[in-house]
């Protein structure tokens, strides 16, 4: 894993810094996100392993599959791609971008969980008060875990906020083992 990371770390940066220089971080976000989505994809991930596909025809399954969402210069970027055969790779290039957008607009992911659905307005209610917590502007996925019992558990990078019932049951169950 490590390694597919360290070897796709080159190709990130330097499509981040194209993206920054054309001034469309968000727009590339976005199609980077669905080739790393199409290279994901198990059929996708087959024929690129396939020894017996040749990389014309990669570059076209994965510009067909796309269709216009991706610009010329991602057009192009999966054609250098399947060049130095490191289409596999574009699942992690997608998420070293997304890192690299991040860090760049000073924002962090927050993985929010919970022990029931919560809706997006109680999500936007959410995150102003956690953005004030982890003291960085956060953009919030949601997860449903009913294991929670109750309450919300909070993940941003290294950091946890756990608020939820499960979660106080185990802290009392380790201070009464103590």
């Amino acid at each position: 894993m490590a390694e597919s990371v360290t070897i796709a770390r080159p190709y990130a940066e330097a499509l981040f810094r194209a993206a920054k220089e054309s001034g469309n971080l968000a727009k590339w976000s976005e199609q980077v996100s669905l080739l790393g989505q199409v290279a994901a994809n198990p059929e996708a991930r087959a024929a690129v392993g396939d020894p017996n596909v040749a990389a014309p025809q990669l570059v076209d399954l994965f510009r067909s599959a796309c269709g216009t969402a991706v610009g010329t210069e991602l057009a192009n970027f999966i054609q250098l791609l399947s060049n130095n055969d490191r289409l596999g790779l574009l699942p992690e290039i997608a998420g070293l971008y997304e890192s690299y957008k991040q860090a760049e607009e000073g924002t962090k992911q927050a993985e929010i969980v919970s022990a029931f659905p919560i809706d997006d307005n109680q999500v936007k209610a959410l995150v102003p008060q956690l953005e004030a917590v982890f003291k960085t502007k956060l953009e919030a996925a949601v997860s449903v875990d009913p294991a929670l019992i109750g309450g919300i558990k909070v993940i941003v990078g290294d950091q946890m906020l756990d608020a939820s019932v499960r979660g106080k049951l185990d802290a009392m169950a380790t201070a009464l083992n103590n």
